[in-house]
Parts: C-alpha cells; structure tokens; sequence
C-alpha cells in the first residue's frame, strides 16, 4: 500500500523501530541505519533474550526492513548518507533531543539537503520546555504522565503497565503522523517536520480518564478505589477477580440489574444496586468475597445466559492458543535459526488480509552494498568507505 515510499530510519530501542515497522509493514521501503556495532534492540536487547544468538527485541520490531551500518560519527559518514537522503521521503529518527543536530543530520541539514523531505522525530519528552533533555523511557513516562497513578490500588500500590505501552502507542502515533505528512506531500509536494513525544502518546492513552478527571473535579482519591477495580471512573463490578481455578475480568454490560441475583449473594443484595458508584469498594470486596471459591466455567454460566460480560484472564500461552487470535491471524511463526518463533502480526486488516511479512529482521548491515549502489555509489568507493570504517557490511559473497 505504501509502494514508493522510501524511509531512511535512525531508531533504536522500540518506539522508533516499530513505528517504521508499522510503515515497512505496508510496502515501505525502509532503510535501518545502525552504527557499525549494530543498534541497542540488536546487541542487547530488553532481557537479552536471544533466539539463536538474535536478540527477541530486536525480531519483534524490525521485520520487513533492510539495513545498513554506518558510524555517523566518521567523517566520511556523509559521502554515503547524503545520496540516501537525497532519494528518501522520509528520514524518521529517535533520538535524544539535539543528537543528530551536532552530527550534521538535524532537521536543517536534512532539509538542505532535500528541501522536500518528511522529517519525523520521536522523543521522551518533547521537543522544548524544562524536561526536553531528560532521558525519557516508557516507566519514566507511565509515572510523569499519571497512568501508574490510576492503576491498581490507587491508594496503596499504584501499578505500573505489565508491557511498555507507551512505547507502542507512540509508535503507531508517531507512523500515523508520518502518513498524514505524506499524504499532504503527494497532494503539494510540501514535506514538513513530525513531532512525537512519549508524553504525548501517554496522555493520548488516558484522553477519557483525564477528561473526566477535570469535568468532575474529582479523582481516584474522590471516588475510592479497591485494588481489583480496573478504572477509577467506572461503576464496580468492572475489574479483577480471584477465581478459585484463576482470574476473570467482569466488564459492564448495557444492563446490571439482577446482577447480584446472579451471583447469589446476599451482602451484594443488601448493598444495593447504587453501592456500584456510590460504595465500589465495599461492592468490590463483597463480590470477591463470594467469588473465591468459584471456578471460571461457573461463573460464564452464572453471568453470560443472563446477558452479563466476563472473560478468563488468559497468560501468553493461552493466547497463542487462541482460537480467536487465530482466526484473525494476529500471530505468525517463523524460523529463526533454527527455532521457531512467534511474532505479532500487523495489527489492521486491509481488503481482509493482513500484510505479509516480506522479510525477516535484517542482518548488521545486510544490505549496505545493495542499498548505496541503488544510491548510485560506485563500488570502488563502497569498498573504501568499508575499508575506512565508515560503513559496515558483510564480506562479499558471504551468508548476511
């Protein structure tokens, strides 16, 4: 769908990786520029988990990429990133604020280049005010921006997301961006600078809740909120529950009358159907009360003939098994040396289907060769800026 479009990618970790995942997914050539050691989501990655010596990190966020090494640092750096740039729609990058402004690949120097170009930048805290040159990581922002505040126990054990969430979110906000400037350029030919911030992207994730934060002047603190209840602004029972055999979930449904009925709880009954509001978290205790002693297939039995939602919290095991999650063709496997791994699949369907993977997660410098000689480098000079340690790339002829 993106055929044509050609995104030059200095990104590392996950945010960055993965929103020009999102673009590489839909056709986009995309070109990941490494240092000749390779980026962080490579050597190290989150856990140094490895499947065969390649970082898990690096395989969830990189697919249908190609991939050059080049020390930005050197100073012949240029020689082979100024004909890339010249070819390029989009240079997308996450960086710390300032990093390739003072390695000559700022927003300026870019545009110098390539008057037309999209340039997309992804930060932790934004692009000015007192917190631009801070470190920004997904945890630092769940805490700044107030999410682990409203998570868990808001009064005894705020929470934080069991995944990087905001990283993710910003991911697909800072891709969203990229297409929305792109779609501009192919009606004006006007390229133009995109700005994302995890902080942005955490706020985005809590629109309603901060909304009506404001609206009623009140918070997690004015309403109460027991551990097992999953948002401080909605009536109990939406949460968390014990089970004897696990966990379930039990969501709102359009109508909770008879909900107490159906559980068969007198403390529920006496409460009253105004307690879901009014007193949650009694509600909430005398609910898990009389739920610890009953397995999951008792409780869809009790609830869902009456019209009640409810769902098994299920582990990663359990979702791979999904049949759900199959039919939707949310997961792949693949074979990476010699093992077979799971991978999630691009999120959205297009004409029913979902894109495919066209390549795995590319080599430290793959493509080097092949990328500069489209570029119209001659492979005399190639060689010599590999020589020179400019560049990084695989002996000639060998396995990548």
């Amino acid at each position: 769908m993106l055929d044509g479009l050609k995104v030059l990618s200095f990104s590392h970790f996950v945010q960055g990786p993965s929103a020009a995942q999102h673009l590489a997914d839909l056709g986009a050539d995309v070109i990941k520029v490494e240092p000749p050691g390779g980026a962080w989501e490579r050597r190290t990655g989150s856990g140094g988990i490895r499947v065969g010596g390649i970082s898990a990190t690096f395989l969830a966020v990189n697919r249908n990429k190609r991939a050059i090494a080049v020390d930005l640092k050197h100073p012949r750096a240029k020689e082979a990133l100024v004909p890339l740039i010249r070819r390029a729609d989009v240079v997308l990058e996450n960086y710390r604020r300032g990093a390739l402004d003072r390695l000559g690949l700022g927003y300026d120097a870019v545009r110098a280049i390539k008057p037309d170009i999209i340039y997309a930048s992804a930060t932790g805290w934004g692009a000015s005010g007192p917190m631009a040159d801070r470190p920004g990581v997904d945890l630092l922002v769940q805490a700044r921006s107030g999410l682990i505040s409203v998570t868990g126990d808001v009064r005894a054990a705020p929470t934080a997301a069991g995944t990087p969430i905001v990283d993710h979110h910003g991911a697909a906000l800072l891709a969203l961006g990229v297409l929305a400037a792109y779609a501009r350029k192919l009606r004006t030919g006007r390229g133009g600078r995109v700005e994302s911030s995890l902080l942005a992207a955490a706020l985005d994730l809590q629109a309603e809740s901060l909304t009506l934060y404001h609206a009623a002047g009140r918070g997690p603190d004015g309403v109460r909120r027991d551990g097992r209840l999953a948002a401080w602004f909605i009536d109990a029972p939406y949460g968390v529950y014990a089970l004897a055999d696990g966990h379930a979930v039990i969501a709102l449904s359009g109508d909770m009358d008879g909900f107490a009925e159906a559980i068969g709880s007198p403390e529920l009954a006496a409460l009253g159907p105004q307690a879901r509001l009014r007193d949650r978290d009694a509600f909430t205790r005398a609910l898990a009360a009389a739920l610890a002693t009953w397995t999951y297939q008792r409780l869809e039995a009790a609830l869902v003939p009456r019209g009640f939602w409810c769902e098994r919290v299920a582990d990663y095991d359990d979702v791979a098994r999904d049949p759900q999650v199959a039919a939707c063709g949310l997961l792949a496997e693949a074979e990476v040396a010699g093992r077979t791994v799971t991978l999630v699949r691009h999120p959205v369907r297009y004409d029913g289907e979902s894109p495919a993977i066209r390549r795995m997660p590319p080599a430290l410098g793959e493509h080097t060769r092949e990328v500069l000689a489209e570029a119209g480098l001659a492979p005399a000079l190639i060689d010599d800026l590999i020589g020179a340690g400019t560049l990084a790339a695989p002996a000639e002829g060998s396995a990548a």
